[in-house]
């Protein structure tokens, strides 16, 4: 049931097109193409194993683990704020 102004569905349409948005958002970071046989950041080899399993990879483990972690420390999604935290 929406209130005020809205029509009825209007916030589960908001919440489908943030979840799109999200969606879209972590396919355009996925790694395309043929994948480097040395890492970018240190020049170690990457395995062929890792190049197998992940097209397009550019990083090795080492050096995609610290970006991972750089990247999370870095997210814009407050938790203070979400509705979940607000309801326990």
């Amino acid at each position: 049931m929406a209130g005020g102004w809205s029509r009825d569905g209007a916030v589960q349409d908001q919440i489908d097109a943030s979840v799109e948005d999200a969606i879209a958002l972590v396919r355009s970071r996925l790694p395309g193409g043929d994948s480097l046989t040395h890492c970018e950041e240190c020049e170690a080899i990457i395995p062929e194993a890792r190049r197998n399993a992940v097209p397009g990879v550019r990083l090795c483990v080492r050096c995609q683990t610290a970006l991972d972690e750089q990247q999370a420390n870095l997210s814009s999604y407050n938790r203070r704020g979400s509705k979940d935290n607000q309801l326990r």
